[in-house]
């Protein structure tokens, strides 16, 4: 039991660290960098920020993703036998995926700017007029991409929600006794 409970402390807390911060810089950090004294920082200012952003969000993916292995093994029992545990799992594991994709080619593009120094632009993802071809075509797919983890990453939560829910009690033995009567 105590391995579930830090299991599900690591999934939790990871999963609220991964969608929290990539939210809180799509809406403030991008548009912040926006008020450097000319457009030139303003990359610079939000590369600085999502830089230093990656090292904790790579350790929030790394802790949920430990945390989410630690409830499967210790859930595999539930995943065989209760109804609708099975399809939730599969869920999870699809939100996932496309989360960790969305995350690694954020990086990807964000190393992309961060080689780049002191490249105008008029925020974090948008472009201006003399902001360099590959550089603003990074930008507006970074300008998706900051919506889209934590899109999939709320969708996470919003799904674990309901897969703790199917860990109480009641719902156990309704799963367990609809998959035994059907």
């Amino acid at each position: 039991m105590a391995r579930n409970t830090l299991s599900h402390s690591l999934h939790d807390a990871g999963l609220a660290a991964w969608f929290g911060g990539t939210l809180a810089n799509a809406v403030a950090l991008n548009a912040a960098a926006a008020e450097a004294d000319d457009s030139s920082s303003t990359g610079r200012v939000a590369n600085v920020g999502w830089d230093r952003w990656a090292p904790v969000n790579a350790a929030a993916i790394g802790a949920h993703l430990l945390g989410g292995l630690g409830l499967l093994v210790g859930n595999r029992g539930r995943v065989a036998t209760q109804e609708g545990v099975a399809s939730m799992t599969v869920t999870k594991t699809a939100l996932t995926a496309a989360a960790l994709g969305a995350t690694a080619y954020s990086r990807v593009l964000g190393k992309k700017l961060s080689q780049h120094r002191d490249v105008p632009a008029a925020s974090g993802t948008e472009p201006t007029s003399s902001t360099p071809d590959d550089v603003a075509k990074a930008q507006r797919q970074l300008a998706i991409l900051q919506w889209a983890v934590p899109a999939l990453t709320g969708a996470l939560v919003v799904a674990t929600s309901f897969a703790s829910e199917q860990q109480r009690a009641t719902e156990v033995h309704k799963g367990l006794a609809s998959r035994l009567l059907n």
